[in-house]
């Protein structure tokens, strides 16, 4: 667990080497990230019957011939 002090002075070294301005950019970018990653997670999760399915190869019903290949 990071304590009081070690978090401010994250908080005061970001602020230096980022400035102000830039510091509610990055905190939007971070928090939008964490928030896809957990929706991601929740999403693979929900749906384990789709999972097995990928782990099947389908074979093509028809390949094309040869001279079709080519005039392309």
């Amino acid at each position: 667990m990071i304590s009081p002090y070690t978090a401010g002075a994250l908080v005061l070294v970001a602020l230096i080497v980022f400035g102000p301005s830039k510091l509610p950019e990055i905190g939007k970018a971070l928090g939008k990230g964490i928030k896809e990653f957990k929706s991601g997670v929740a999403d693979e999760a929900k749906k384990p019957e789709e999972q097995q399915m990928m782990n099947v190869t389908e074979q093509p019903k028809e390949l094309p011939q040869a001279d079709q290949q080519t005039k392309q």
